[in-house]
């Protein structure tokens, strides 16, 4: 592996092209330790660091596979790029909890879906209102704890557009937008421990 440290990136992955397969581990090692800084920048919900380095280790490998020489960007600015790509993805993936009502399914057959219903009723309505308030609650502990340009990023990522979009509706940098993200997983986080 040694031998390849004296190749730029692109001429390794033209060398990579070319058929010298051993080439792709060289760059996974290069850069995995890219991957695990970016991922533990990260939250995953109901995820953990690992679910996300693999996450970004998916985005490095497609970097690999398409990464073409004949545009302006350097390999590394590419990888960089498909690593966040990949992580974002799966962070949207997560947060909206596609399966839920999958998850949270009363049977209609024989008479036990009318013993749920009624033990789900009987305790619902002091149950919801706790819960409303509760929510209530957090979510102002969170407002008041994020700054004016934080609350704006949070409400735009939370209607899912993804760090790419929110910066160029708000004319900012993309750069901006993460370490804003950041901070609001840094501030959430400190509310949901109170």
């Amino acid at each position: 592996m040694e031998q390849y440290e004296q190749y730029s990136d692109e001429e390794l992955i033209c060398m990579l092209r070319s058929g010298q397969q051993e080439i792709a581990d060289y760059l996974v090692n290069k850069y995995k330790s890219m991957v695990r800084t970016k991922a533990r920048a990260m939250y995953l919900m109901g995820g953990d660091t690992d679910d996300l380095i693999q996450e970004g280790m998916i985005g490095l490998y497609k970097a690999i596979r398409d990464y073409r020489d004949d545009r302006d960007a350097s390999f590394l600015t590419f990888a960089r790029l498909c690593i966040e790509r990949q992580l974002y993805s799966a962070i949207q993936v997560s947060n909206r909890q596609k399966h839920m009502p999958l998850n949270s399914y009363i049977s209609l057959s024989g008479e036990e879906w009318e013993v749920e219903l009624k033990q789900m009723w009987e305790e619902s309505p002091e149950s919801i209102i706790i819960d409303k308030e509760n929510t209530d609650d957090v979510i102002k502990r969170i407002h008041d704890a994020l700054s004016p340009f934080e609350n704006v990023v949070l409400d735009m990522y939370l209607k899912g557009y993804d760090y790419v979009q929110i910066a160029e509706l708000l004319d900012k940098s993309s750069k901006s937008i993460d370490n804003a993200l950041q901070r609001i997983r840094s501030k959430v986080r400190t509310c949901m421990k109170r």
